[in-house]
């Protein structure tokens, strides 16, 4: 669990003020790479199992972040955990089920071709966008389901590696 505390800033009128809810936005390109790698095992699952693989793919598509106490499997890799933003917690098979529902129903257009594949696009486009552009990163199924996804090694990226000294 992720001990962040409230967030304030007195900052002068005009400027943007950060909410006192929720956690440090992880990175971007982390998210991504995570999703991508979850995407590449919903494909496999479809492709190798075919005619059943395709709802075994989307059930994947579902329940991933509540797996390995919230997180997929590339989220585990790339070392993101998804946590309920208001206690803090791991998130559950239920949290991860209403916040992937918007992916999901993009997942089921693929069915349709042409059509569909247009609103599938649409759908990961506009997740993808709320991803970058809101403050703590969250997409339309955090919102549904009160949760966000944090970085899980913040302290990784501040350490660098000392230079030797010349004596």
């Amino acid at each position: 669990m992720v001990d962040i505390g409230e967030q304030t800033s007195a900052s002068p009128a005009g400027s943007r003020q950060e909410p006192a809810e929720g956690f440090p936005k992880a990175d971007v390109l982390h998210r991504f790479i995570a999703k991508f790698i979850d995407f590449l095992i919903v494909a496999a699952l479809a492709r190798l199992f075919s005619p059943v693989g395709f709802f075994a793919g989307m059930i994947y598509l579902l329940i991933a972040d509540g797996l390995f106490q919230g997180r997929s499997a590339g989220k585990r890799l790339i070392g993101l955990q998804t946590l309920r933003f208001d206690t803090g917690t791991a998130v559950s098979f239920r949290e991860s089920i209403l916040r992937n529902v918007p992916l999901a129903a993009a997942y089921l257009c693929l069915i349709v071709p042409y059509i569909g594949w247009l609103a599938a696009g649409g759908t990961v486009l506009i997740e993808a966008l709320l991803v970058i552009g809101n403050l703590h990163g969250h997409r339309v199924g955090d919102e549904i389901a009160k949760t966000q996804v944090v970085d899980q090694r913040p302290a990784a990226q501040e350490i660098r590696p000392e230079r030797p000294t010349d004596a």
